[in-house]
């Protein structure tokens, strides 16, 4: 029979022996932690235990430390190219070759760090880490390429060419020649490299056909031909047709070696074709030009200065331009519209000129009024003239009136005059100036003037006039400009040309330039 005491003692034994072991496993935690914090201080900023770059071990070693370890190794390797009966040692670098040594440190020290990890770390194993390393081939092979010696004959490429003046693409046949293939050059670079240990690679020189031969340069020549038989044509709002020609799609085309000089690019100047068609859309854009109708006092028009004509503006041009270009980039045919829409043009109308009494006065009288008319008309104008710029603010297009009628020269803005009439000389019979609209196109501040291009020296008609003040040409030879031989104007008397007082001539070459509408009529 069991003794009750004897077992209950025992299970209370055995109570107090898992109370122990607890306490013991407790305590040893509380000193592993400890520990494990105090070893985790030691290796902040550092690597682990286990980290390994390039087999060598860098434990406990900062960033910096690494990065100078991995550059220093890096600085140190050569690379030996047996090229025939030509040897070469190069860097790393010169054959493309980056080392990037500080990424190399971060991940040498880019481990979890968690607390169990880093007590983990103690017995995990190796952390091995590779340098990061970058290959530029195409450096590479550049540098295999240079090892043919110059007495060698180099392999030339086929390329295509434009010549303008038969108008034909032609391919230039390419040859074959000495060289190498860069292939086994940059593979063992490539595959090597972060090794960052010295080696050796063999680079025979060889027979080699060019990189671009010379059916690929005649099939280029095909492509182009098949996109130049493909019908281009440009058509107006009011369908008349602008064809492109062959001769100016192929000056917009150039070939040349792709970026990996191993095959040909047709290539389309794109600035060109927009200039182009920008071009031609401003040769069928009309500005509309105002018309001017002169009207008495109760506004009923008495004469029409000049007719109204709406304008065209081209709507599309860039849309166009696009469409021409894409088609250049295939073999697709193209035909675009240039659309359009008006722009309405308006009538000026301006007050027109007192009537004279012609049977009022004799043409001696009607001279010797006019010149006192003059006289006293330039000193009160210049005040009016003033007292209207300072408080007048016409606002509509500048233009000039040139009233042969009348023989006076009028400056408006919109339908409100500025400046004038002022009097002025025209041509005279046989001279006589030219009517119409028209727009100042030249001008200069000063210009010696000569018929000598008509009649030699010693003509009667020959003339010589140096120093021609304040010149602008309207139309042909026709200008404004000062006349300061002439003592009287309001008459015909000149080769064709409007002359004006000198100071007249000045105010009206401030004040118009180029551009500026000119309307002569009588």
């Amino acid at each position: 029979m069991t003794n009750v005491t004897d077992t209950a003692t025992g299970r209370h034994g055995r109570r107090r022996v898992a109370l122990v072991l607890l306490a013991i496993i407790a305590v040893l935690a509380v000193i592993l932690a400890g520990g494990a914090l105090a070893y985790a201080k030691q290796f902040d900023g550092k690597a682990l235990p286990g980290t390994t770059v390039l087999g060598q071990d860098v434990s406990g070693t900062s960033a910096e430390e690494i990065a100078a370890l991995v550059a220093g190794k890096a600085d140190d390797v050569t690379v030996t190219i047996d090229a025939g009966e030509n040897s070469k040692d190069v860097a790393l670098a010169d054959l493309g070759v980056s080392v990037d040594a500080d990424a190399t440190a971060a991940a040498a020290l880019d481990r979890d760090r968690a607390l169990p990890d880093v007590v983990a770390s103690t017995w995990s194993g190796e952390h091995a880490v590779q340098p990061v390393v970058d290959v530029d081939q195409k450096k590479a092979a550049e540098v295999a390429k240079g090892l043919v010696p110059a007495d060698r004959t180099q392999p030339v490429d086929a390329k295509v060419e434009y010549d303008a003046d038969a108008g034909t693409w032609n391919a230039v046949p390419g040859t074959a020649g000495q060289g190498v293939d860069p292939t086994a050059l940059v593979d063992t670079v490539t595959e090597k490299a972060a090794s960052l240990e010295s080696f050796t690679v063999e680079q025979p020189i060889e027979e080699i056909a060019p990189a671009i031969t010379t059916d690929e340069a005649e099939k280029t020549v095909g492509e182009i031909a098949s996109l130049l038989d493909q019908s281009m044509v440009i058509k107006d709002a009011d369908g008349e047709v602008l064809e492109i020609s062959k001769e100016r799609r192929s000056s917009w085309l150039s070939v040349a070696a792709d970026e990996a000089g191993s095959a040909l690019e047709v290539s389309v100047d794109e600035d060109a074709v927009r200039d182009w068609v920008a071009e031609r859309a401003e040769k069928r854009t009309k500005e509309k030009k105002d018309g001017i109708e002169q009207v008495d006092e109760s506004g009923k028009t008495v004469k029409v200065v000049a007719e109204k004509q709406d304008g065209v503006e081209i709507t599309n041009t860039d849309a166009v331009a696009d469409q021409l270009i894409s088609s250049l980039q295939g073999t697709s045919p193209f035909e675009g519209t240039f659309e359009t829409k008006s722009v309405a043009a308006e009538i000026q109308k301006v007050d027109a000129p007192a009537d004279e009494d012609e049977d009022a006065a004799t043409d001696d009288e009607k001279d010797a009024d006019k010149a006192k008319d003059d006289e006293d008309k330039a000193t009160s104008e210049d005040s009016e003239d003033k007292e209207e710029e300072e408080n007048a603010t016409p606002t509509g297009e500048k233009w000039i009136d040139v009233n042969l009628a009348d023989k006076t020269v009028t400056a408006y803005v919109g339908d409100t005059p500025v400046w004038g009439p002022r009097s002025m000389v025209d041509g005279k019979s046989g001279y006589e100036t030219v009517e119409g609209s028209f727009e100042v196109y030249l001008t200069y501040e000063k210009q010696d003037m000569t018929n000598a291009s008509r009649y030699p020296v010693g003509h009667e008609k020959y003339y010589y006039t140096e120093d021609v003040p304040w010149v602008q040409y309207f139309h042909g030879g026709y200008a404004f400009h000062g006349a300061p031989w002439r003592s009287s104007f309001g008459y015909s008397g000149s080769h064709g040309c409007i002359n004006l007082p000198v100071s007249d001539a000045k105010w009206l070459y401030d004040w118009g330039g180029m551009g500026t509408r000119v309307e002569v009529h009588r």
